[in-house]
């Protein structure tokens, strides 16, 4: 196949060229050449930003599109348009932001999405436009429209920090404060096999909507697989109203912790479909040992996005201990 991907050299976008190649695909990127320009030198690479230099996709013809990059739904409505002449089939990778009720668990494809003028924050508009923009998707591309809403997507290339600060963690060493019940579920998606799936459903051409959050663990599994015995690694949990207390951010601050009264749906949905389709995913070890791999790589002078400062979790630990 011809496949056409809107980005392809930064974490997802890399992982999808990746999974394309290595099935023999054609692959043309077409991005700003801000993330990694020189990756993947044997494809096309058009160079151009989506809102201002569409023109020159004018000359392509695709059997596939994949946009990773839409978010306004103006942006996302050129690129439909001046594609739908020109490929037959158009992936949209949206969010499962775009639900409208993450506070509820185990949400499936059939729930209700945002609307712009119910956003009530950056989230949810966050949320609220990927909606709008699945639609217009939808009716530029009606017979060759999939949509697809991934949860937290991690591996290696996630500079988010989300949840590389757990290997980078464990790796470090010495007492790590886990966010308590360790029999939280928490979810969340290699990008490698979101890649590998997508590729696959492109290929067979499946068209509509599948959320796509991956495997479920519990807190306890993933703060275990994180952890380097050899490191000296010791985890000390800690109630989640101690933390609320201590007005420790949920998600940012502190990686995969949602307090309970809040959107805990982002991490917990129904993926039943996904893999009624196909979607499988590898073991846990393999994603925290290559996403530590490759963190290692990192210059470490530069700030980490995500995560507890040492300062910050070395004072939070001695205020938990001292409660006794």
């Amino acid at each position: 196949m011809n496949i056409l991907i809107l980005g392809g050299t930064k974490f997802l976008g890399r992982a999808l060229t990746e999974a394309a190649l290595a099935k023999s695909h054609e692959v043309t990127l077409f991005h700003r050449g801000l993330h990694d320009g020189d990756a993947f030198p044997e494809v096309r690479h058009l160079i151009g930003d989506r809102n201002q230099d569409l023109d020159k996709l004018r000359q392509g013809n695709w059997d596939a599109v994949i946009d990773t990059s839409g978010y306004e739904p103006d942006a996302v409505s050129a690129s439909t348009q001046m594609l739908k002449d020109r490929a037959a089939h158009y992936t949209f990778i949206s969010t499962i932001s775009a639900y409208a009720h993450l506070d509820q668990v185990q949400l499936d494809e059939t729930a209700t999405v945002l609307q712009v003028a119910d956003a009530k924050d950056p989230g949810q508009l966050y949320g609220a436009k990927k909606a709008q923009c699945e639609d217009i998707v939808r009716e530029a591309f009606p017979e060759g429209a999939l949509l697809i809403r991934p949860g937290l997507i991690v591996g290696p290339y996630d500079a988010s920090d989300r949840f590389t600060y757990w290997p980078a963690r464990g790796h470090r060493g010495g007492h790590v404060l886990v966010p308590l019940p360790k029999e939280r579920i928490v979810q969340f998606i290699d990008v490698r096999d979101l890649a590998e799936w997508t590729i696959r459903l492109i290929e067979a051409g499946v068209t509509g909507t599948v959320h796509a959050s991956g495997s479920s663990y519990t807190m306890e599994e993933v703060a275990e697989a994180c952890m380097s015995k050899d490191m000296g690694t010791t985890l000390t949990w800690v109630d989640e109203k101690f933390l609320v207390e201590e007005g420790v951010g949920p998600w940012m601050e502190l990686p995969l912790w949602l307090p309970s009264d809040s959107l805990v749906g982002m991490l917990h949905m129904n993926n039943a479909k996904a893999f009624e389709m196909g979607l499988t995913t590898r073991p846990l070890a393999d994603t925290v040992g290559d996403t530590l791999a490759w963190d290692l790589t990192r210059d470490s002078s530069v700030p980490r996005v995500a995560g507890l400062k040492s300062e910050r979790e070395a004072q939070l630990l001695q205020q938990w201990e001292n409660r006794g």
